[in-house]
C-alpha cells in the first residue's frame, strides 16, 4: 500500500527486513515505559557511537551491498587506493586510453598520468583504510566518531546556554538523534565525502569554541586542523564555516579570550590548517599543473560542454550537457538565474527536510532550538543558513534516493544539535522553568514521540528511498575483488577489461590491471603495452547484478603487422576544446560504425583535439566523419608532436546524414603524440583505421 502526497512525501508499507524491524522497534518505544535517569542517559550516550558504527556496517552490507554504488563514491575509492600507494595521479603511459575517463583528467606534469578530480581530503582518510585493507571500515568509523562529536557539542550548547543542569539529556538525544537518521547512515557507509565533511564542521565549531572560551592553544590546533581538512574535503562548506565564524564574531557571539592569547590562538589554528591546506595544493598542481585551478574545472573545460559550463555562480552558460544534460535542459533552459538558483535551493530544501530525522515535520525541532536565542545556537543556527547559501550557486542539485539532498548533508549534525536543545528545553524561553519543575515528564514525553516518529519515518517513508538506492543497476557493486578471488585470477597480474565507469574506479588502481574496454583495437593495444597478460572481461550484468568472466583472445600475430581500427568514441575525452566541446553519441547518423561516435558542437571555430595511442606512429591513417548538416567547414588536423604535418577537409556541400571516408596519410614517426585536431562543429568522428606497418 503506498500514499503519494508529492515530492519526497511518499508513504507506503515495509517491504524489506530494515524496514519491519524499524517499525516493530518504534511500536514497542511508542507502547513502552520510556524512563531515563542520569545513568541511563550516560549509558544511551556511550552506546550511541557503537550502534551507528554498527548500523553503518550493516548498510554497507544490507543496502550498498558490499560497497560503493554511486559513481561518485567509486571515484573517491580509486583516489584513496592512489594515495594509498603514494600517488597523488595514476600512471598512465601506454595504456592512456583504457584509463582517463569519467572523473579523471589527463596530466603531464610529473610524467603521463590521470588524476581524479575531487578536492583530496576524503581520499586521504580512505587511504588509512587502505593501508589497513578494509577501506569500507573508514566510514563505520567515521560515524562513531560523528556520534561522539554531536553529543559534546550539544552538551557544550546547554552548558553555553546556561543549561548545564540537563546538559547529558542533550546529548544523548542528540546521539540517538545521530544514530536513527538514515541519510548519515548512508553518508558514512558508502564512499561518499559528507559525513567525513559534517565531522569536520562540527568538530572545528566545538573545538574553536572552547579554544576561545578556555584560551587553549591545544585545541585551536584542532579546530583550524579540521578547517583544514573541511576545506581539503569539499571547499564550499569550507567556505560557509568561515563565513559562519566571521558572522558570530560581528555580532558577538565568538566568546572573547585575552589580548595575549588571540595571537595564539590564531597561530594555532593557522598551524593546524597547514597540513590539510598543503595536501590540497599539491593535488591541484598534480592534476593541473597550476597551484591555483582546481582539477574540476579543468575535467569539465576538456570533457565536457558548453566551454564554461561548470562554474561557481550564476549566469547563461552554466550547466554541462555531457554530464548533466537531461537536468539542464530541464532545469537551466535560460541559464542559470535566481529563479533557477531558487528552484535548484528549494528542491534541496524538500528533500533535506526528510534527511534530518526521516519525517519531514519533525525538521521543525531545528528552527525551535534557535528560539533559545544565545549566541551558540545563533552560531549553529548560522551555520545550518550560510551552508544553504553556499551551495546556492552550484547548479546541480546533487540529490539521489539514499543520499538525500546530499549538499546540505554536512550540516546534519548541527541540525540534530539544535533540534537535541528544542527537545532537551521544551522549545522556548519558559523551557528552564519547565526543566527544573517538570522535567522527567515532558522531557520523556518530547524525546519519545521524537524516537518513535524516526522510526516510523524510516520503516513507512524514507525507507523506501534506500531501497531504490539498493536496487538501482543491478543491486551489486560493478566490481568486486572476491568475484576474481573465487576463481583465482589475480588482477596485478591478469588483464581485466571492464565496461563501466563505476566498475574501473573500483578495479583499477596503481599495479593494477583493471582497464576500460572500448571494443576495438585499443583494446589489443592495451594488452600489448602491458606485455601480452592473461585477460579477460568483467561483464556486469545490470538486470541481476551477476557477472560474466569471459576470456578474451587476441590475434598473437605481431600487433605491427596488423591494422588497427579506432572508434572516434573511444579518443574521448579531448586534451583541449576551444569555443565548443565532443561528447561520445549514440544519436549519430544511421551511417556511423557500431550506431555512435564522437560528436562535435559548437560553431565554425570550434577545435577539438584528441590524442590517439603512440602505436599509431608510423602507420597510414583514413578518418571517416559523419555530418548531421550540409554546412561545410569541417577539418581534421593530424599532429605529431605538437606540429600539424597534414589537414583532411572533407568534400563540403555533402546530404546530411551521409558518411565520409577521407584520404589515406601516412602519419610521420612521432616520439611523443599522436593527435587529431577536429574543427568546425555538428559532424561525428567516426572512426580512424590504421595499416599495418612496413
Amino acid at each position: 500500500m503506498e500514499l503519494r502526497l508529492g515530492g519526497p512525501f511518499v508513504w507506503s508499507t515495509p517491504d524489506d527486513a530494515a524496514r519491519w524491524i524499524a517499525l516493530l522497534l518504534g511500536l514497542a518505544v511508542a507502547f513502552g515505559r520510556l524512563r531515563a535517569s542520569d545513568r541511563g542517559l550516560r549509558l544511551v550516550e556511550r552506546c550511541a557511537p557503537f550502534a551507528a558504527a554498527a548500523l553503518s556496517a550493516g548498510y554497507i552490507a544490507f543496502y550498498l551491498r558490499g560497497g560503493p554504488r554511486i559513481i561518485d563514491a567509486t571515484a573517491y575509492y580509486l583516489q584513496g587506493r592512489a594515495l594509498a600507494s603514494g600517488a597523488l595521479a595514476l600512471p598512465t603511459s601506454e595504456a592512456e586510453l583504457a584509463i582517463v575517463g569519467r572523473f579523471l583528467v589527463r596530466t603531464d606534469w610529473h610524467g603521463p598520468a590521470a588524476s581524479v578530480i575531487f578536492p583530496p581530503g576524503w581520499p586521504a582518510v580512505l587511504a588509512i583504510g587502505f593501508w589497513l585493507g578494509a577501506p569500507l571500515a573508514v566510514g563505520p568509523a567515521i560515524a562513531a566518531a560523528l556520534c561522539v562529536a554531536t553529543a559534546r557539542l550539544a552538551r557544550l550548547a546547554m552548558v553555553e546556554s546556561g543549561y548545564e543542569h540537563v546538559a547529558g539529556r542533550a546529548g544523548a538525544a542528540a546521539s540517538v538523534m545521530s544514530v536513527g537518521c538514515a541519510t548519515l547512515r548512508y553518508h558514512t557507509a558508502d564512499t561518499m565525502s559528507h559525513g567525513w565533511a559534517g565531522l569536520c564542521f562540527a568538530v572545528a565549531l566545538a573545538t574553536g569554541w572552547t579554544a576561545l572560551r578556555r584560551g587553549s592553544f591545544r585545541l585551536s590546533l584542532v579546530a583550524g586542523l579540521a578547517f583544514g581538512w573541511l576545506f581539503s574535503t569539499r571547499p564550499p562548506t569550507a567556505l560557509a564555516l568561515a563565513a559562519t565564524v566571521v558572522i558570530a564574531g560581528a555580532c558577538g557571539w565568538l566568546p572573547r579570550p585575552a589580548n595575549s592569547r588571540r595571537m595564539q590562538l590564531a597561530l594555532g589554528a593557522s598551524l593546524g590548517a597547514l597540513l590539510p591546506l598543503a595536501l590540497w595544493f599539491f593535488h591541484q598542481h598534480a592534476a593541473t599543473g597550476s597551484w591555483l585551478s582546481t582539477a574540476q574545472h579543468r575535467y569539465y573545460a576538456l570533457s565536457d560542454g558548453p566551454n564554461g559550463c561548470f562554474r561557481y555562480g550564476f549566469g547563461e552558460g552554466i550547466g554541462c550537457l555531457g554530464e548533466h544534460g537531461d537536468f539542464v535542459r530541464h532545469n537551466l533552459p535560460d541559464g542559470y538565474g535566481a529563479v533557477a538558483a531558487l528552484g535548484t535551493t528549494g528542491r534541496r530544501l524538500l528533500l533535506h527536510v526528510t534527511d534530518v530525522f526521516n519525517f519531514g515535520p519533525l525538521a521543525l525541532l531545528v528552527l525551535c532550538g534557535v528560539r533559545l536565542k544565545r549566541p551558540i545556537t545563533g552560531m549553529l543556527a548560522t551555520a545550518v543558513l550560510t551552508q544553504v547559501l553556499a551551495y546556492a550557486p552550484f547548479y546541480f542539485d546533487g540529490n539521489y534516493p539514499g543520499g538525500g539532498a546530499r549538499m546540505f548533508a554536512d550540516i546534519l549534525p548541527l541540525e540534530h544539535v539544535l533540534a537535541a536543545i528544542a527537545v532537551t528545553t521544551g522549545l522556548g524561553e519558559r523551557s528552564e522553568r519547565v526543566a527544573h519543575l517538570d522535567c522527567d515528564r515532558a522531557w520523556q514525553g518530547r524525546a519519545k514521540v521524537v524516537l518513535v516518529m524516526m522510526l516510523f519515518g524510516f520503516a513507512l517513508g524514507t525507507g523506501r528511498d534506500h531501497a531504490a538506492l539498493r536496487d538501482r543497476e543491478g543491486g551489486r557493486p560493478m566490481f568486486d575483488d572476491a568475484t576474481l578471488a573465487a576463481v583465482a585470477i589475480d588482477p596485478k597480474k591478469t588483464l581485466i577489461f571492464i565496461e563501466t565507469d563505476h566498475g574501473f574506479n573500483l578495479g583499477h588502481g596503481p599495479g593494477r590491471l583493471v582497464m576500460r574496454t572500448h571494443d576495438d583495437d585499443l583494446d589489443r593495444l592495451t594488452w600489448e603495452a602491458l606485455g601480452r597478460p592473461e585477460a579477460f572481461r568483467y561483464r556486469y550484468r545490470f538486470e541481476d547484478g551477476g557477472v560474466d568472466l569471459l576470456p578474451v583472445a587476441f590475434d598473437t600475430t605481431a600487433t605491427a603487422n596488423l591494422a588497427l581500427k579506432l572508434e572516434g568514441e573511444s579518443l574521448w575525452p579531448p586534451v583541449e576544446q576551444v569555443n565548443g566541446w565532443a561528447w561520445p553519441s549514440w544519436q549519430v547518423p544511421p551511417c556511423a560504425s557500431r550506431g555512435h561516435g564522437l560528436e562535435v558542437l559548437g560553431s565554425a571555430t570550434t577545435r577539438v583535439t584528441v590524442r590517439m595511442p603512440l602505436a599509431a606512429s608510423g602507420r597510414v591513417a583514413t578518418p571517416s566523419v559523419a555530418r548531421f548538416s550540409t554546412s561545410g567547414g569541417h577539418a581534421l588536423r593530424l599532429l605529431v608532436d605538437g606540429n600539424e604535418v597534414h589537414v583532411w577537409r572533407p568534400t563540403p556541400h555533402l546530404v546530411a546524414g551521409e558518411c565520409t571516408t577521407l584520404e589515406p596519410t601516412r602519419i610521420p614517426p612521432a616520439e611523443r603524440t599522436v593527435e587529431l585536431e577536429l574543427e568546425g562543429a555538428n559532424f561525428v568522428l567516426d572512426a580512424v583505421e590504421l595499416s599495418k606497418l612496413h
